[in-house]
């Protein structure tokens, strides 16, 4: 009878390619997929800090034109940075008291707790633009805050400029 080899446990130099070429193909397309998703979370991260800004600069100009903030008339209305909206104004408010006598008090009210970070650029440092700005003006003339936008020049997934949203 002639001498049987006995296989070694083990795998062999071609099952060893060919999982470490799936492995490579599946990583290639995982890779891709994960880029577009963290970009798609830092997005939505700046629509919501966007969002978050904008409110706060409209109750602002909401308390302002019913004559309960003191501004200034060439402000409009709007804050003149973003630090009054954290930092707050005080307003009169009318309170009742138990006796059924009404009275006005000062509060302070804030508008954010804290200035959001911008996701695209990673700072707190928002691009500001005045009423008094053209609507796609780079710099900021200083009079008051009527809108926020990003410095980042990255392009969306949807192909619009950050900096326009």
């Amino acid at each position: 009878m002639g001498i049987r080899q006995r296989r070694q446990p083990g795998f062999t130099l071609l099952e060893m390619v060919v999982t470490l070429s799936i492995l490579a193909l599946l990583t290639a397309v995982a890779i891709p997929v994960i880029e577009t998703s963290v970009k798609r979370e830092k997005e939505i991260q700046l629509q919501q800090s966007l969002r978050q800004i904008r409110e706060a600069i409209d109750q602002y100009k909401k308390l302002a034109d019913e004559k309960k903030i003191k501004v200034e008339s060439d402000s409009y209305g709007y804050p003149p940075d973003l630090e009054t909206l954290v930092n707050g104004v005080e307003i009169e408010q009318e309170v009742q008291e138990e006796s059924g006598r009404k009275s006005t008090r000062k509060v302070l009210v804030r508008f954010l707790r804290k200035i959001p970070l911008d996701p695209m650029t990673n700072s707190y440092d928002w691009g500001l633009r005045s009423y008094q700005d053209k609507p796609d003006s780079d710099s900021w003339g200083g009079e008051n805050v009527y809108d926020v936008y990003t410095r980042s020049q990255g392009t969306a997934l949807d192909g619009t400029k950050y900096r326009d949203w």
